[in-house]
């Protein structure tokens, strides 16, 4: 069960479910985001006690399953979903011969060039919230990634100019570039939701947003706040958010016409967690825990029947720190998510290099453990994070597409040196995984997915693997080499 905290922490959610019952509010169904059904209880109850909340144990391991030994419909066992941070296709890969990109960029309705080069840290986030998105997608002009959102229409905003336009050349991300060059590149992917992260990582599980566009906001409960702060525990948007936290979520009412609503960010939504267990196929899904900054990517955190169930809640999460000794044991299930801690996560406003490298590090243990003969790897950027892209998405329902993002695809049977035109999505993965093993589909979302076989030669010899050396150039401030904080992925 794990530490006397881990045990404490479950007694006292058994406690608080015996007495105490949910309320919830029911909401219709949420219209272009795949939830078309009305459930019992759409959002979830608030609590503002963080020790009500299982916490993402440390020591526990998922399930032993027997991959080989389910049936599939390609010789792929083992889907891994390694989902980054914040980086638009033309800001990684815009400059990757042969695919869609460009050297020039569109600004308040003038043609500027791209600098040609992307830092390995810039010096501050880049506003990408839902209104963000709308100005930069400007109604399909693509011309609004330096604007401030403003009234009176686009001021620009000097500093976004000369970061949200700028695009990676190899050197830049030599290891992200020799994956694309040896396994597959998709240059016509997009997010799932025009929006930020929250949206996105919920598609990533669900192929739906649960009705959401934005990231939730905290109405700040000064108690709360400081009693969260006193256990060390993180950021987070989920069932285990602090009193105040509000999510606008949009639905159609049994009338008809749409509405919105803030609510507490706690959904029962149908995820692709929930599909894998009514086939008995195992399934994990590792991510900061609740005391480490990223934490806030953890998608599970926000669907009620994980975040509240102590037993589901530790069968199937795990904390990302322990995913290479997993994958190193040969613990992964079947299916597997991973999301990164903040540091090691692409996000701009941190290390672009350490985050490469965490990426290195976990392509690296799979194709030297026994799980890569068998092995797909989907790789991809849950949002644009501000960065330019000068292709317009497709908008098929109120909710997206997001801009476009770069998706590797990595295993031995991937085609090498292939570029996907076709259209794909995040639920285009879910759609690969509900094919592979014969599952059915959550949403309109994945129904309509191609399902991105087309990255695979199934006919061909396995590949042998190709381990990357560890980048040694990643830039430290002066504040982190005082610190001396070394990165926990460990060696190729």
């Amino acid at each position: 069960m794990g530490s006397p905290l881990r045990r404490l922490r479950l007694w006292a959610l058994i406690l608080a479910l015996v007495l105490g019952a949910t309320a919830c509010s029911t909401g219709g169904p949420v219209r272009g985001s795949g939830f078309d059904e009305d459930g019992p209880c759409a959002i979830g109850a608030v609590t503002d006690d963080p020790l009500a909340i299982p916490d993402v144990g440390s020591g526990v391991v998922p399930e032993p399953g027997a991959p080989a030994s389910l049936e599939t419909s390609t010789p792929i066992k083992h889907v891994v979903f390694l989902v980054k941070e914040n980086r638009s296709f033309d800001n990684l890969f815009g400059l990757y011969p042969g695919a869609d990109g460009t050297t020039t960029g569109r600004m308040d309705g003038r043609i500027i060039p791209l600098r040609q080069c992307v830092k390995q840290r810039i010096d501050r986030d880049l506003l990408h919230d839902y209104p963000m998105a709308l100005k930069s997608w400007n109604e399909g002009k693509m011309d609004g990634f330096a604007c401030k959102v403003d009234e009176h229409g686009c001021v620009i905003d000097p500093y976004k100019e000369r970061e949200a336009y700028a695009e990676a050349q190899e050197a830049d991300i030599p290891n992200y570039w020799h994956m694309a060059e040896n396994y597959s590149l998709a240059d016509n992917f997009f997010a799932s939701a025009m929006g930020p992260s929250f949206p996105n990582h919920l598609m990533s599980i669900a192929a739906s947003s649960a009705g959401t566009h934005d990231n939730p906001e905290t109405t700040p409960d000064k108690e709360a706040l400081s009693r969260r702060a006193s256990l060390g525990l993180a950021k987070t948007w989920g069932c285990d958010s602090p009193k105040g936290t509000k999510v606008i979520r949009e639905w159609v009412s049994p009338e008809g016409p749409t509405e919105t609503a803030k609510v507490f960010p706690c959904f029962n939504i149908p995820t692709e967690g929930d599909l894998l267990t009514e086939k008995d196929i195992p399934w994990a899904y590792y991510s900061a825990t609740p005391q480490e900054s990223g934490y806030l990517w953890n998608a599970f955190s926000a669907i009620e029947k994980y975040r509240r169930d102590p037993f589901r809640w530790e069968k199937h999460i795990f904390p990302v720190d322990q995913v290479l000794s997993d994958i190193r044991e040969d613990r992964l299930p079947p299916v597997t998510w991973i999301t990164p801690r903040f540091e090691f996560s692409d996000h701009p406003d941190d290390n672009l290099c350490d985050g490469e490298n965490f990426s290195t590090a976990v392509v690296n243990e799979i194709m030297s453990s026994p799980m890569w003969k068998d092995t797909a790897i989907f790789l991809t950027w849950d949002d644009w994070g501000g960065f330019y892209d000068h292709v317009a998405p497709e908008q098929i329902d109120p909710f997206g597409f997001g801009f476009r993002v770069p998706l590797i695809v990595i295993s031995p049977y991937s085609k090498e040196g292939f570029i996907d035109h076709r259209e794909g999505e995040f639920s285009s993965v879910l759609r690969f995984i509900e094919d592979n093993w014969g599952l059915r589909q959550l949403t309109e979302r994945d129904t309509r997915a191609n399902n991105l076989s087309q990255h695979f030669d199934f006919s061909q010899e396995p590949r042998a693997p190709d381990p990357m050396p560890l980048r040694e150039d990643c830039q430290r401030t002066e504040e982190e080499l005082e610190e001396k904080q070394p990165p926990p992925i460990g060696g190729t």
